[in-house]
């Protein structure tokens, strides 16, 4: 090895240790939250989450170095070098984006902790509904009725056909926080441009309903899979567990302007959602046309700052359609079926 890579590897480490000291340094010691504190709940969590994130990536990139010592190549160990600052640097700015969203999240919400209370009286017994022993009113734009199902088709920008979802209401329940929760099957498979499908995603969700017609989210079980094999079940949460919070879904009635909480497991599931109108709009998917008391929602997370979608509800059907605006992708509704009335 020449004393010029010697000496131009030895000036890369430099770099690279010295960048990730600045990272340490940036984040400081957790006692600095308490500057923040006049900021309230959600900006302090906000900043402990973005604190997480710099220790995390700083973390990762140690790991990557130390490794690289190990390698007796230059060359190789050079790459190692130049990959680590790259993630470390991607991972710097990510974070960033991720508490600036966060900021401007609590903006919408406010500053109180984030703390539903959940009271089992208050909800719907799904078990009882699947027994024939107790009736309920579905939510308009939510609707749970056991055994329906949602036929989706993903378009890309080009306005191929990408993908086919399946979304199923069970005859089946879960209990969480003593609350009997209906289970939703979502299903998705991945088309390609000879029609084949590969199944990708198999998820269930768990939805309540309280009395007053308010479907709330207390967590799912996600599955990814690749050439038919499982591959993560990254982004599972279980509300009651780890800390993690239920949200709502849907308002029994949705308000324009008005934002809130769909998920909360910090840096695992923040989805929210803002009602962005609700009356006469006319949109047409695969499934019909609709225009009469059409709601129309605002969805994003902070754990991906730049990627938005608005998804549009009919009454009595539920989703009928959803936009990335960025990307052009869009999800439409292609197919309905209802369970008969019982006799």
């Amino acid at each position: 090895m020449s004393t010029a890579s010697k000496n131009h590897l030895s000036l890369t480490t430099t770099r690279l240790a010295t960048l990730c000291l600045v990272v340490l340094l940036a984040v400081g010691p957790a006692t600095d939250l308490l500057a923040v504190e006049l900021r309230g709940a959600c900006s302090r969590t906000a900043l402990a989450a973005l604190k997480a994130s710099l220790f995390g990536a700083a973390d990762d990139f140690w790991i990557a170095l130390g490794n690289s010592f190990q390698e007796p190549d230059p060359l190789a160990k050079q790459e190692i070098l130049r990959a680590a600052q790259e993630e470390l640097s991607e991972s710097i700015q990510l974070a960033k984006e991720q508490y600036q969203a966060r900021l401007d999240l609590c903006a919408l919400l406010g500053q109180a902790p984030y703390d539903p209370d959940i009271d089992p009286a208050n909800f719907i017994d799904f078990e009882a509904v699947i027994a024939g022993e107790e009736d309920f009113t579905p939510n308009r734009y939510f609707p749970l009725v056991p055994g329906t199902t949602w036929e989706y088709l993903g378009f890309d920008a080009e306005g191929e056909i990408v993908e086919r979802i399946l979304v199923e209401v069970l005859v089946e329940t879960k209990e969480i926080l003593g609350v009997n929760c209906i289970v939703i099957r979502d299903r998705v498979w991945e088309i390609d441009e000879e029609g084949e499908e590969t199944l990708i995603e198999d998820t269930k969700d768990w939805h309540p309903q309280d009395l007053a017609g308010n479907v709330w989210y207390f967590g799912e079980i996600a599955q990814e899979f690749e050439d038919g094999d499982l591959v993560s079940i990254a982004g599972s949460w279980q509300a009651g567990s780890d800390d993690a919070k239920p949200g709502i879904i849907m308002f029994a009635d949705p308000r324009p302007g008005v934002a809130y909480r769909q998920e909360f497991l910090l840096n695992e599931a923040e989805d929210w959602a803002k009602v962005v109108s609700r009356g006469k709009v006319s949109i047409s998917v695969v499934f019909g046309d609709f225009e009469d008391d059409v709601l129309v929602t605002k969805d994003a997370t902070p754990l991906v700052p730049d990627t938005v979608e608005f998804k549009a509800y009919a009454p009595g059907v539920g989703l009928i359609l959803e936009v990335n605006p960025e990307t052009g992708e869009r999800v439409e509704l292609v197919n309905m079926t209802v369970p008969p009335s019982p006799e």
